[in-house]
């Protein structure tokens, strides 16, 4: 679980990478943003508040005079007029402006309120006097306080706009400053986003490079032949698997080698064994004696028969070192076996060759035949009172070359056969056994390495006697590799 948690994604560094990068150039742009909308906003609030006392400066200025005046000219009651909701109006409006301008704009704004209350009471007066019947001069002089205080609430007004566009002026020149500095360090952010960006590729680079490299460098000595190379353990997760399946492949290829070699030194004690079985110097002996005594008894076509089977069984066993023989060197092979064998056991002993001449021309391994006919007869045939038959089919099926060997013997029980089975499953241990069936086990451990198969013989035996088969694939000389060794 440590090791796993210290693994690194190559997709993860990539990301890390990308995230890194996101925020770098993001969040200048965000601040630029933010101070950007927020200074723009005060700016249009600036902008606003300038364009409402700029209206307010006609109503003042303008619209409460004449108001005025047409109260005292008689043109308008007191109460018909909308002299005090205008001014109660101005009044509202300069207080909402008040709570949004800064600290040193109210200023203006403040003594403007004031005054506008000092318009009010001048109105009031001009309401008293009226009600009171006092002559319009009176009233005139009131007027005229009250454009003069109008006009001092105009120009109080102005000293705000001219104030608020200082003010604004002033953040312009700020925004301006805070984009330049922005742009500045987004330049410079886009700067140290190319190193670390360069940075990071070549760490990345770096972090896929070494295990890759070490991956083909390992691969390569697998391919020529150093089969204990192995890769160490990588922090790279998407290369994990890769790693562990080219050490498991390693591991296969050196078990598979050694197992090859293995098999190869068994494959060539089974065919030691197998030769060695044929020059058995009992065998020989007994039939130079047969000869010997054929000839001093006179049979001259005997010696002859028997010389000639002698000399074919050993030169089809030895086929100058060939691997690959006809079949009919082969069926001629265990013909002049039991040729020579009839001659001590004719009594005993019968036999049937059923391989159809057609067939004669297919390769097989030679030496296959032969141990299975001597074992017929030494475990089968010999073992009965009243003699035996061996019979050897050979048929092509579906491609497929079968042989059998069968005698009319005892047979084994159940307990013989499966401890033969079992020996000839073992194979590499059975190879050097000295006991019974050793022929079979070697047949047997040949058939499975030349032809690749997983079983070789089949073995049924019972009181009746017992058989043994093989199926192999049908080769002409031609299917035959160049590189096998073969016997016309």
């Amino acid at each position: 679980m440590a090791r796993i948690r210290n693994e690194k994604s190559i997709i993860g560094k990539i990301d890390n990478m990308s995230q890194h990068l996101v925020i770098m150039l993001v969040f200048p742009i965000f601040v630029s943003l933010v101070l950007m909308l927020v200074y723009a906003g005060r700016y249009h609030n600036a902008i606003r508040r300038m364009d409402t006392i700029a209206n307010l400066k006609n109503v003042v200025s303008v619209e409460i005079p004449e108001s005025v005046w047409d109260i005292v000219s008689g043109r308008e009651t007191v109460t018909g007029s909308k002299v005090y909701a205008t001014i109660h109006g101005v009044h509202d409006t300069i207080s909402e402006i008040m709570e949004e301008a800064d600290e040193d704009d109210r200023l203006s704004l403040v003594v403007a309120d004031r005054t506008m209350q000092t318009l009010e009471n001048y109105v009031n007066q001009i309401r008293d006097n009226i009600e009171a019947g006092r002559p319009v001069v009176e009233n005139e002089e009131v007027l005229n306080e009250v454009r003069d205080v109008a006009s001092l609430v105009d120009s109080m007004l102005n000293d705000y706009i001219a104030r608020e566009i200082e003010s604004t002026a002033e953040r312009s020149s700020t925004l301006r400053f805070l984009i330049l500095i922005t742009a500045v360090l987004e330049g410079f952010v886009v700067v140290l986003a190319w190193f670390v960006r360069t940075r990071a590729m070549k760490n990345t680079a770096a972090f896929v490079k070494q295990p890759i490299d070490r991956l083909e460098e390992v691969t390569a000595k697998l391919a020529e032949g150093t089969l204990d190379a192995r890769l160490g353990e990588t922090d790279v997760t998407e290369l994990r698997n890769l790693t562990l399946q080219v050490n498991t492949m390693a591991d296969r290829l050196e078990d598979m080698m050694n197992k090859s070699h293995e098999d190869e030194r068994n494959l060539r004690k089974a065919e030691l064994r197998t030769l060695q079985a044929q020059i058995n110097p009992h065998f020989l002996y007994n039939t130079l004696d047969a000869i010997i005594w054929k000839a001093e008894a006179g049979e001259k076509s005997e010696v002859i028969q028997l010389t000639n089977a002698l000399s074919n069984f050993f030169r089809i066993s030895l086929s100058s070192g060939a691997d690959w023989i006809p079949i009919r060197q082969e069926r001629k092979h265990i013909e002049g076996y039991l040729t020579i064998q009839q001659t001590r056991y004719r009594d005993i002993m019968r036999y049937e060759i059923d391989i159809p001449d057609e067939i004669g021309e297919y390769y097989i391994l030679k030496l296959l035949l032969q141990p299975l006919v001597e074992n017929a007869l030494y475990h089968g045939i010999k073992t009965t009172r009243g003699g035996g038959v061996i019979r050897i089919t050979g048929r092509l099926t579906d491609g497929m070359l079968e042989f059998a060997v069968s005698d009319t013997g005892n047979g084994m029980t159940p307990e013989q056969l499966a401890e033969l089975r079992d020996r000839m499953k073992k194979g590499q241990s059975a190879v050097s056994e000295g006991s019974g069936g050793f022929g079979l086990v070697n047949v047997n451990l040949r058939l499975r390495l030349y032809y690749n198969q997983t079983e070789g013989l089949q073995i049924v035996s019972d009181e009746t006697g017992t058989t043994v088969s093989f199926r192999v694939p049908c080769r002409t000389r031609e299917e035959i590799s160049e590189n096998e060794s073969i016997s016309g």
